[in-house]
């Protein structure tokens, strides 16, 4: 069972109950003697008026009689282990049933975070002129006078620091990995939740750079799906 059954630990316990069991008792001859021959002896001795079945006592003590049962022979051996193979190919028949299952949910959460991306993608393309109107109306507000060469070189630092082009490409190419792992026939276990972890640290960054609620929003909602991915992880092999 070992070389079908890849994690895990299972124990089988056979017991059988023969409702025509054959039953063999057999008596130590010497023993009863012995008993026998000590008892009367003790009743001579000590009371030999006293009439007692002493055959009776000695049947009651210990190691005088010993009870054996027929042992299963190799035709209930092997229809026991048809049995076990039996329950074995149900379990993998059942296995694979709710892993198709669970690799469906795995492939729908990963390309649900791609989607999610996109939409990122979307809000990121016009995040500068956002920024930089937001700035703009700020020091409107203060009524400063702002040197314009001076601003834009800050707001182009500024910016940089906040640009998710590299996490972008990384997240992307993360969910195409999760999902080309996923169809692998071998188990891969391990290395999803290693690309689980990866994508999580890219979704955390767009999440700490964005500066933006909208997509802050979409952050928010694609580390829910990568948590259920997470927990569904556990069960896979």
């Amino acid at each position: 069972m070992g070389e079908e059954l890849v994690r895990g630990k299972v124990d089988v316990f056979v017991s059988a109950e023969s409702l025509h069991a054959t039953k063999h008792t057999s008596f130590d001859r010497e023993l009863i003697k012995a008993y026998y021959a000590e008892l009367k002896a003790i009743r001579d001795e000590a009371a030999p008026e006293v009439s007692t079945d002493l055959f009776a006592q000695v049947l009651r003590l210990p190691d005088v009689s010993t009870t054996t049962s027929d042992r299963a022979d190799d035709a209930e051996w092997a229809g026991a282990r048809a049995l076990v193979t039996d329950a074995l190919r149900a379990f993998k028949a059942f296995r694979a049933n709710e892993g198709a299952k669970l690799e469906a949910e795995l492939q729908q959460r990963s390309q649900g975070i791609a989607s999610l991306l996109e939409e990122v993608a979307k809000l990121d393309a016009g995040r500068q002129d956002r920024t930089r109107e937001r700035l703009r109306a700020k020091l409107a507000d203060l009524k400063a006078e702002v040197d314009e060469s001076r601003f834009e070189q800050e707001l182009i630092y500024y910016l940089e620091k906040l640009d998710i082009t590299e996490e972008k490409v990384r997240l992307s190419a993360h969910c195409g990995h999760f999902a080309d792992t996923i169809a692998l026939k071998e188990p891969q276990g391990r290395k999803l939740g290693f690309i689980a972890q990866e994508m999580g640290r890219e979704i955390n960054t767009i999440g700490s750079k964005s500066n933006d609620a909208g997509m802050q929003h979409l952050v928010v909602r694609m580390k829910d799906e990568l948590e259920k991915v997470k927990e569904q992880l556990l069960n896979v092999l």
